[in-house]
């Protein structure tokens, strides 16, 4: 009983222990900003210098680094970008760097799942590679951190700066690509996505059915697919129209059997069978 006593005292105490917080000596910190209409979000922790020599001795040089402390930095793009010329696609990437002396090389790794550097580097993983090269500044800055600067309608600079050292990329939006499409879907009128949503809205709300109708038809009558023929016959069936409900339910139903969606085709299914008895 005494042993027993002694580990539920013990259990007790860590579970105490763990909920005391005390200060992470390098902090999180996240950060979004708009270029253009391209949002960039940036996630890394903030090491400070301490009265340490950075670059050339905390951090070696000519070895990989995770641009940080704790886990690897992070850069997440809304939009395909450019980064220094370098072309990388919507989504997330691991920040690593080979700090330099004179000459830095960055390399944006698509595994954002590592705890510092990969064990097993995998080339193919390289979203991009390229060097820059790094500026000296008459100041210093304490914390490690990552700056969106100089921010034009088509470009910004990421800026990594720590210490005295300033690393300088420019990352190129697509705003002019994104602006000419908007223009163009909307001179061109409604999409067949437009046409749905006012339908099933109108359906769904209570308002004018006859003018739902006529929208989710004219979606369908563009692109059809089978969640907006289920639509379709559902309006159809509420305002009566039960052979050209059950029609537009077997459009569906085949299209939804294709597609291989189970639900769809029993919710056609059992509205066919319901339709057809009335």
């Amino acid at each position: 009983m005494k042993h027993v006593f002694t580990l539920l005292l013990a259990l007790s105490l860590t579970a105490l222990s763990a909920q005391i917080k005390t200060p992470a000596p390098s902090p999180l910190c996240k950060i979004t900003q708009t270029v253009g209409l391209t949002e960039i979000n940036l996630e890394f922790s903030r090491p400070s210098v301490k009265g340490r020599t950075i670059f050339g001795d905390l951090v070696p040089y000519g070895t990989m680094w995770r641009t940080g402390a704790n886990a690897s930095s992070k850069i997440t793009f809304s939009d395909d970008v450019a980064v220094n010329g370098n072309a990388l696609k919507a989504g997330q990437y691991a920040i690593y760097t080979v700090p330099g002396e004179k000459e830095w090389e960055v390399i944006f790794y698509s595994d954002v799942s590592h705890w510092g550097v990969p064990e097993e580097w995998k080339t193919d993983q390289e979203a991009a590679r390229f060097k820059v090269a790094p500026i000296t500044m008459p100041i210093s800055m304490e914390s490690l951190s990552f700056l969106i600067d100089e921010i034009e309608n088509d470009k910004a600079q990421l800026l990594l700066i720590w210490d005295k050292t300033l690393v300088p990329m420019t990352v190129t939006v697509p705003t002019d690509e994104l602006v000419m499409k908007t223009i163009n879907r909307t001179m061109n009128g409604p999409v067949a996505g437009d046409y749905y949503s006012a339908g099933r809205y109108y359906f769904e709300s209570g308002k004018d059915k006859a003018k739902a109708l006529e929208y989710v038809q004219k979606a369908n009558g563009m692109d059809p697919k089978f969640w907006t023929l289920r639509m379709e016959s559902l309006i159809l069936a509420d305002l009566g129209k039960k052979p050209e409900a059950i029609a537009a339910a077997k459009k569906s139903l085949t299209m939804a059997k294709e597609a291989g969606n189970a639900d769809y085709i029993r919710m056609n299914e059992k509205s066919i069978a319901e339709w057809s008895a009335k």
